[in-house]
């Protein structure tokens, strides 16, 4: 049932002043996070505590009435704006301010080819590759490269090769994954810095399945493309079965619309009598056996599911 609040002129006038005090000022673009501590006011709601609320390491707040909220990831404004909505049902016309009282949150973001991308709080100092362990690494499909970008705010990146993003607002650089991962590199012991962004992009891969020694996706290097000698011998060669005559390369389409068969005669290739073939990223080289009645796949859906949780195979 909403409240029907009377006030006096001299009541309703100082109720607006105090109001005013608190919700004139410039509304901060910051981003609260876990450990970040705000004040939350709301006018004729008396059971919100006028005290300090911090935000939960799951990046809630428990409030009288309202319950659970998420609060991370907000500004103060659009919880604010949260916040008035669900005071509704209790409060004809809810006034609702919320003020960062002390900042706290440290977040850094790990994204892409990690175990766990998401976004993490520093505890203390932490390095490059102590940052990359609350992710839990790199993944499998990892390419070769870890990308970090800072805000200039938070001054230079001392990176080799750092520079700014075409926005300006941010200092870029790229370094080579492995070289960090295994101690051979400095930038490993870099220090990171609260708002960062790592990001590890996935690799390049073809995949070889069917009638070979050693199926699986095998992660392209630096080069964009390989032949199919080179993926022939990446899966350690044929099997005593294999239908070499009939492979098929199937390629996904440029409109990203299905994927065309492209036959391969491993049998001429491997024997010098017709010129090797390239395989591009994305590409799945299909090698049926010499039994098969249909050199043919049923269908290139098949031959994607046979490749979908293979082994990944890196150089």
């Amino acid at each position: 049932m909403k409240r029907t609040v009377g006030m006096s002129a001299a009541m309703w006038l100082g109720a607006f002043a105090a109001h005013a005090q608190f919700a004139t000022g410039a509304k901060t673009t910051y981003t609260l996070g876990p450990d970040d501590q705000i004040m939350v006011r709301a006018l004729h709601v008396p059971e919100i505590p006028d005290r300090p609320i911090r935000i939960e390491s799951d990046g809630s707040i428990d409030l009288p009435l309202v319950g659970k909220i998420q609060a991370a990831g907000r500004t103060t404004g659009n919880l604010e704006s949260q916040l008035s909505h669900d005071l509704k049902q209790y409060v004809r016309e809810p006034e609702v301010s919320v003020e960062l009282v002390e900042q706290r949150s440290r977040p850094v973001s790990i994204l892409g080819a990690v175990k766990t991308p998401g976004t993490y709080q520093l505890h203390g100092a932490r390095t490059l590759v102590e940052a990359l362990s609350l992710a839990g690494g790199a993944d499998a499909d990892a390419g070769y490269l870890l990308r970090i970008a800072r805000r200039t705010s938070q001054g230079p990146l001392p990176a080799p090769g750092a520079r700014l993003d075409s926005t300006g607002q941010f200092s870029v650089a790229d370094l080579n994954l492995e070289q960090v991962m295994d101690g051979k590199y400095s930038a490993g012991s870099l220090l990171v810095r609260p708002y960062d962004v790592i990001t590890i992009p996935r690799a390049k891969m073809v995949f070889v399945i069917g009638e070979v020694k050693k199926s699986g996706g095998f992660v392209l290097h630096e080069a964009e493309e390989i032949s199919v000698l080179q993926a022939v011998a990446m899966a350690e060669g044929l099997t005593p079965t294999a239908g070499a005559k009939n492979a098929r390369i199937l390629r996904p389409q440029t409109d990203g619309d299905g994927r065309e068969e492209i036959p391969v005669n491993l049998h001429d290739i491997l024997s010098g009598k017709s010129k090797d073939a390239a395989l591009h990223p994305g590409d799945i080289l299909f090698v049926p056996n010499s039994a098969s009645k249909s050199a043919a796949l049923r269908s290139v859906e098949a031959a994607i599911q046979m490749a979908t949780g293979l082994v990944i195979w890196r150089p």
